[in-house]
């Protein structure tokens, strides 16, 4: 039966691709791929030939009606995102939901995601816990920050490193200086580092060393 498959893929270590995801990838009649460019690296690694197309937050509204239509004339498409799970912070749940009312058949790999490694390294309670993804660049990113001040679970952000700095100061401004924090970097890759600490001992460690890759916070509920 054609369908949809949700293929995660490593978020920097090649070796976390799985075995299942490879093939999965080899056996579709298409890869929905974000930027096909990153991924084309990818599949050259993993020797996969499957033809791909494009599908991102700037078409997904176009697409998403012609790929259903595709799966239910018999095609079989795998989406995948530049790297982990796709529609975790990435594009995805559109298609998801449209395929669910449409009746399409779809099947979610298991496979890599930045913030659960992130938040089991952290010695941070996550018996229970808030992911929230990237907060709001402008409209709504006050409140959001009002809402977090109450949050009494682990909460989980994901930041860029331009922005890593303006974030840990509007945190410290919100939850308090002395709130605990674990700051996740390029997990999986060569440089991963993970430093521990109030949001004040954060910010003092980035003013003076430049934040570089892609980065995970975890902090502690009020």
């Amino acid at each position: 039966m054609s369908k949809l498959f949700l293929v995660p893929t490593p978020i920097g270590n090649l070796n976390d691709m799985t075995f299942r995801a490879v093939q999965t990838l080899k056996d579709v009649d298409i890869i929905l791929a974000e930027d096909t460019r990153v991924s084309g690296k990818l599949l050259k690694h993993f020797e996969i030939d499957t033809p791909m197309k494009s599908y991102h937050q700037h078409n997904e509204h176009h697409k998403t009606d012609i790929i259903i239509k595709a799966i239910k004339n018999g095609q079989t498409h795998a989406l995948i995102s530049d790297a982990g799970t796709p529609a975790i912070s990435d594009p995805g749940f559109l298609l998801v939901r449209e395929c669910i009312a449409a009746d399409v058949q779809i099947e979610s790999l298991p496979g890599a995601t930045a913030f659960v490694p992130a938040l089991v390294n952290s010695g941070l309670p996550n018996d229970k816990f808030v992911f929230e993804g990237f907060l709001p660049v402008k409209k709504g990113r006050q409140t959001k920050l009002e809402e977090l001040a109450k949050e009494r679970r682990t909460f989980i952000l994901y930041e860029s490193p331009y922005k890593l700095i303006k974030t840990l100061k509007n945190l410290g401004e919100h939850l308090g200086e002395d709130r605990q924090v674990s700051i996740s970097r390029e997990l999986t890759k060569l440089y991963e580092e993970t430093l521990r600490g109030s949001i004040k001992e954060m910010l003092s460690h980035f003013e003076t060393h430049k934040p570089k890759g892609e980065f995970v916070l975890v902090i502690s509920g009020q």
